[in-house]
């Protein structure tokens, strides 16, 4: 028998991640993120869907922008503050940002506030594609479902 997938839940019972794909002279700025993957747990193939948390001082990402997979954020609790290539915006809840793909916009976010703040964040799900980090020597790539992250060289770390 097939176990029946939930069709609802409370998002903050799903247990966060905060292992991240960044090599460890990157992995650090992202500690204190925690990311409830809400798309995975309803099995959705198109888009992806994470309640984000980050804890005073942490990251979403490093600066970076993708050629295939748009995204979208709103911010639910907490400030935040976006840095993009056009400056530093800060954003409340209720606010959101998009990101078209292949528009190189580096974009990441940060918590410099002395509390956590909350985000929902949504994205394509390409089975093909690569992001790029304007200040960071790292390229992300997925091809056919297998994911690396290397040196922009193509070195690997």
């Amino acid at each position: 028998m097939v176990e029946a997938k939930p069709t609802v839940l409370k998002a903050s019972n799903v247990a966060p991640r905060t292992a991240t794909v960044y090599p460890v002279p990157y992995a650090a700025a992202v500690s204190g993120r925690e990311k409830r993957a809400l798309g995975d747990i309803f099995e959705l193939s198109q888009f992806g869907v994470n309640l984000t948390t980050l804890q005073p001082g942490a990251w979403s990402s490093h600066r970076h922008w993708h050629d295939n997979e748009d995204e979208f954020i709103y911010v639910v609790d907490g400030v935040i503050v976006l840095i993009d290539d056009t400056g530093e915006h800060h954003l409340t809840p209720g606010m959101c940002a998009g990101f078209k793909a292949a528009v190189p916009n580096g974009h990441h976010l940060v918590n410099r506030s002395a509390k956590p703040a909350t985000y929902l964040e949504v994205g394509t799900r390409a089975v093909n594609e690569t992001a790029h980090y304007p200040e960071a020597d790292m390229i992300f790539r997925k091809q056919d479902g297998k994911t690396s992250v290397t040196r922009k060289d193509g070195s690997p770390y």
